[in-house]
């Protein structure tokens, strides 16, 4: 199965029947979190000029990967393959097998495109 954005994504049986695997990632987050890949820095400006790796700005936009299964009174309206915009700050940046994920609260998530 195939997601808006063109990544693989399959449903697996593996610990928990509702654990999803999106691109290789086997990550099922905790209550209202969700686990995110960032979208790509910016590497021209729209004037055609090259950025330079130190001068990049972090991301504030991508693609949630997993998502939790929400807080007993406060269900997660969000779902796998939904471009999101989040905080400058938000979340904690982790490894998964050599890809940067970031995992945040549902509520630092400040709205999805589309």
């Amino acid at each position: 199965m195939l997601t808006r954005d063109g990544t693989k994504c399959d449903y697996s049986r593996s610990r928990n029947k509702y654990s999803k695997t999106m691109s290789g990632v086997n990550f099922k987050p905790n209550e209202d979190r969700v686990l995110v890949l960032p979208a790509k820095a910016e590497e021209k400006t729209a004037g055609g000029i090259i950025i330079p790796d130190t001068a990049k700005e972090k991301p504030q936009k991508g693609t949630i990967v997993a998502v939790g299964t929400g807080k007993k009174d406060e269900p997660i309206t969000l779902k796998s393959g939904d471009q999101i915009f989040y905080g400058k700050y938000s979340g904690t940046e982790i490894q998964i097998d050599g890809t940067d994920y970031l995992i945040m609260r549902s509520s630092d998530v400040l709205g999805s495109i589309g």
